[in-house]
């Protein structure tokens, strides 16, 4: 190649430019990805109840992950048009179609039972895919944008 010939441009497309967290996890990481999640969710424009919701959202997803999906999981959290999205898969047995589709609260003397109700109350969206090979589990929440404060005007 000769100084003359330019090489051809090359397009590099990042991948998922949005993902904030990608990682693997088991009982002894859930504490600590719970306090990644509420730091990214926080860098993303979540804040207060809003925040504290999500969070915990995630944190039932995860704690669900390890007690009944096989011991371990994978969470993904990134941002879309918008919204945050928080993404939990596990390698468990799935969710009984009874379990998944019951839309009722937990009787409160109830001690277990509150993972999935709780993950949606708590967050805008969620949408369950399970089966004998695993379930993913995925929550969204909206972000408001900041308004930057208003200005007095000089008189």
């Amino acid at each position: 190649m000769t100084n003359a010939e330019l090489p051809a441009p090359r397009t590099v497309v990042p991948i998922e430019p949005s993902l904030l967290i990608a990682e693997a996890f088991d009982q002894a990481q859930v504490t600590e990805l719970r306090h990644s999640v509420a730091s990214c969710a926080h860098a993303a424009g979540l804040a207060g109840q809003r925040l504290d919701d999500f969070v915990l959202a995630v944190n039932e997803l995860i704690t669900n992950a390890v007690r009944h999906g096989g011991g371990r999981g994978r969470l993904r959290l990134w941002r879309r048009d918008g919204e945050l999205v928080c993404e939990v898969a596990d390698h468990g047995h799935g969710i009984s179609e009874r379990r998944l589709h019951d839309r009722d609260r937990p009787a409160p003397e109830t001690a277990g039972g509150w993972g999935l109700w709780l993950a949606r109350e708590l967050s805008d969206t969620m949408e369950v895919e399970t089966g004998d090979a695993g379930t993913v589990v995925r929550i969204t929440a909206a972000l408001t944008t900041r308004q930057p404060a208003a200005r007095p005007l000089d008189g």
